[in-house]
């Protein structure tokens, strides 16, 4: 017992400076967990969801009773042209009328298929009558969600180096990167390439999501890159430094915004949870600034005839701390930090 009240004591000592470093590291550990801050925030703050629902309103009404009328006129002829086009061509697409990888469906594989495709032109109408007023509540997002953290742009410094040897990068990513990024390139791989993908539940999703995933990490943190001034070359590094990160990011973000419809809502979420991610990394770069976090050592390991470096390993944020040195050091999973940690996160100025 005297055990268990002493770590009691310990812990009941704890200052919330630290509490907040430990959570903000279970974050940085697992990026995807901001796309969750992103929803959470954008439901619950009010100087979040007020501004942007009074510039999306009136074109998202518009939207909606424009795609019910074409929902209601054309449901049957697109049905008719699934079943006759793909339906009953099982070479295509691999499916059958009445079952899916053979198990039974609730409704048959034509209206399934013919729902997704709805679903698509759905979201496509509502797009197009938010299109600008969507992407200026993106950027409001953004710039709301870095003035509850109560920063100016003094806030975001020059960019400092964090590796002792920093990795080679090629400028734009790999190869195969560009030819994805490019716009019309990327429109045939999902439109075309990927079509037969769409008909089996979550796996045409998770490819596209594949694909754009370090384009679209990129493309959301692209305002911390420019706050920063950071040229392509410290970009490219400073993604390269973090590339599972992005990858995990990304790949998450993309996921969620391809989702038919819902998917808008998530574009906009994104953008608060790239700018907390933002946030607590431009923390990190402080760090590294004043001395307090010197630069990541390379791992050098020898096998016979060569010797192979490895990626460096990442201290973590709350190191030096009374918190880093007893939690954030533990196994605790993310998702327990992640439970604890929404007072945190609603809190305007904590971090």
């Amino acid at each position: 017992m005297s055990t268990i009240d002493s770590s009691r004591e310990s812990i009941s000592k704890l200052d919330s400076s630290d509490i907040h470093a430990s959570l903000r590291q279970s974050r940085l550990d697992f990026p995807p967990t901001y796309i969750i801050v992103g929803v959470y925030r954008l439901v619950t703050t009010k100087s979040l969801y007020v501004p942007i629902w009074d510039k999306c309103r009136h074109g998202l009404q518009r939207g909606v009773i424009v795609a019910a009328i074409w929902t209601g006129l054309t449901f049957n002829i697109q049905r008719a042209f699934v079943k006759l086009f793909l339906v009953n061509s099982p070479r295509v697409t691999g499916l059958s009328h009445d079952t899916l990888f053979g198990y039974k469906l609730p409704f048959t594989v034509t209206t399934y298929a013919t729902i997704l495709f709805i679903s698509s032109q759905i979201h496509a109408i509502i797009f197009f009558f938010l299109s600008k007023n969507i992407r200026i509540a993106r950027d409001r997002a953004w710039d709301e969600t870095v003035k509850s953290r109560g920063k100016g742009p003094e806030f975001w410094q020059p960019y400092v180096e964090e590796w002792q040897n920093p990795p080679a990068v090629e400028i734009g990513g790999r190869t195969w990167e560009k030819w994805v990024g490019n716009w019309l390139q990327r429109y045939i791989v999902q439109r075309v390439i990927l079509l037969p993908l769409n008909f089996y539940p979550g796996l045409g999703l998770l490819a596209a999501a594949y694909f754009k995933g370090i384009t679209t990490s990129r493309y959301l943190h692209k305002p911390y890159f420019a706050a920063k001034k950071m040229t392509p070359q410290q970009v490219a590094v400073f993604m390269e430094e973090r590339k599972y990160y992005y990858r995990a990011f990304g790949f998450a973000a993309a996921l969620v915004e391809s989702l038919p419809i819902i998917g808008l809502l998530f574009s906009v979420s994104n953008r608060i949870g790239a700018a907390m991610w933002a946030h607590d990394l431009e923390k990190i770069q402080h760090m590294h600034a004043s001395g307090e976090l010197k630069p990541l050592q390379p791992r050098i390991i020898t096998l016979p005839g060569s010797e192979t470096e490895l990626a460096e390993i990442r201290p973590k944020v709350a190191q030096g701390s009374q918190l880093g040195g007893s939690v954030s050091g533990s196994h605790h999973s993310t998702t327990t930090s992640m439970s604890g940690s929404w007072e945190d996160i609603n809190s305007d100025k904590s971090l």
